[in-house]
């Protein structure tokens, strides 16, 4: 790793800043403005946050990018619950994104994640760039997105295993941890408190 850069567990004097990053770097992507700025805020107080994965990127002392990780489970068709990582919002500076900083933040936290006894992280994503870290689709693991039917287009979610053979006889789904489901109202809130942007519809975006 470059000189210029660390990685280190964000502090809570980093809160106010990495929302913003994390606003930055996704307003206008996935919808008109973001929520991801909101849901970081809100994560941090649930129960299963990892304080522990919850890490910050710096590049010449400047705050550039972030990751987290959740507690999770799959609720497996024979009705055991199987302990699992989502992670996200991983996110970098608009202006140092397609540099390598992201898989770097990605790469190390992954590693932690092994180094605290994980099994596997599964999480919504696109395979072009977390396939170069080792992700590939959950339905080749025989895991299901929440409620969705077994035969439907589940290519945005994505699995690596952390303990080889970790899934190994699990057949069941993903259930989204409650803490990333937000409301629109409470997003709109909390954003109120950053300088205004304008919301944008643009080509690409997956909700409206």
């Amino acid at each position: 790793m470059k000189n210029d850069i660390s990685i280190r567990l964000e502090e809570k004097k980093d809160y106010n800043e990495v929302e913003n990053l994390v606003r930055e770097a996704f307003w206008n992507v996935y919808r008109p403005g973001c929520t991801e700025h909101f849901l970081i805020h809100v994560l941090r107080d649930d129960p299963d946050f990892i304080p522990e994965l919850d890490y910050v990127m710096e590049k010449d002392g400047k705050l550039i990018g972030q990751n987290v990780f959740v507690r999770a489970i799959i609720k497996s068709d024979d009705g055991k619950e199987i302990p699992i990582l989502t992670m996200g919002p991983i996110g970098i500076i608009p202006e140092l994104k397609r540099n390598g900083y992201g898989k770097k933040i990605l790469d190390y936290t992954l590693e932690k994640a092994t180094e605290l006894g994980y099994g596997a992280v599964l999480f919504e994503g696109n395979i072009d760039f977390y396939g170069k870290s080792g992700f590939t689709y959950a339905k080749e693991f025989g895991i299901r997105y929440n409620d969705m039917p077994a035969d439907a287009d589940t290519s945005f979610f994505l699995c690596k295993e952390l303990i080889p053979g970790y899934l190994d006889g699990i057949i069941g789904a993903y259930q989204t941890p409650k803490g990333y489901l937000v409301e629109d109202a409470d997003v709109a809130e909390f954003d109120k408190s950053f300088p205004t942007k304008e919301k944008q519809k643009l080509p690409g975006q997956i909700f409206s």
